[in-house]
Order: structure tokens, then sequence, then C-alpha cells
């Protein structure tokens, strides 16, 4: 009995000391939230400090489903290689909708982000300082 009890003690710590870890790993990402309309996204410039981010990205009246893209800055956008796909939204963005990206750690530079699905310039820019 006695280690039945010993088990389910360690069995419960183990599972706060994992609801601790997730709870700080939400606290340390941040959130980017980026808009797209017809053909371009609302915020042309992004600066941000280093860190874990979020993309969370809102389909404002485009008439068809959107993407996401993030590739460091002097990169070519066109190789799929070169994109950074931590930032891809998990799923396609319909319209009047948002959806996020899975956490993404950006270190000090600039990058580049656009949509393939809604023909958006490549000249966004983000800053990581």
């Amino acid at each position: 009995m006695k280690k039945l009890i010993v088990l389910a003690v360690l069995a419960l710590g183990v599972t706060f000391s994992s609801n601790a870890q997730d709870k700080m790993m939400k606290k340390a990402q941040k959130t980017i939230s980026l808009e797209q309309t017809t053909g371009e996204f609302t915020q042309k410039e992004i600066t941000v400090s280093e860190g874990t981010y979020v993309f969370e990205i809102a389909n404002n009246a485009v008439g068809h489903d959107v993407g996401f893209v993030l590739v460091q800055k002097g990169k070519d956008i066109t190789k799929p290689e070169n994109h950074i796909q931590t930032a891809y939204v998990t799923e396609v963005v319909a319209t009047g909708k948002t959806q996020k990206s899975k956490p993404t750690t950006l270190a000090k530079g600039e990058y580049v982000y656009f949509c393939p699905m809604n023909p958006t310039s490549t000249d966004n820019i983000l800053t990581v300082k």
C-alpha cells in the first residue's frame, strides 16, 4: 500500500513539473499578429527582440485562403528549404479567420515575410534586435 502511495505521489510530481514547464514556455513565447488584406499585409515592418514567437495570421476579406512564409533576408524565397517552417500557419487561413504558427525562435537579423497564396509583396521586413 505504501509503495502505491509513493508511486502516485511521484507520478503527480512529474505531472506538476510538466505543467509548470508548459506554463513557463507559454510565458516565454510571444505573439506576432499580422493581418492580410487583398494583396498585402497591413503591417509592412515589424521590430522585435530575440525570442520565441507564435505568428498569428488574420485573413481580413481577402476572398480566398491565405498562408504565411518567413525567410531570412538574403536567402532565395522561392526555395522551400529556406523557409522557416515552424513559422508556417498550422492550417491555411480562410476569409474572416485567424490561424497560428508553431513557436518559432528568432535570432538577431532581418527576415522577409509574404503570402504565397495572396500575392503580397516580399518587401515586408521583420527585424530582430
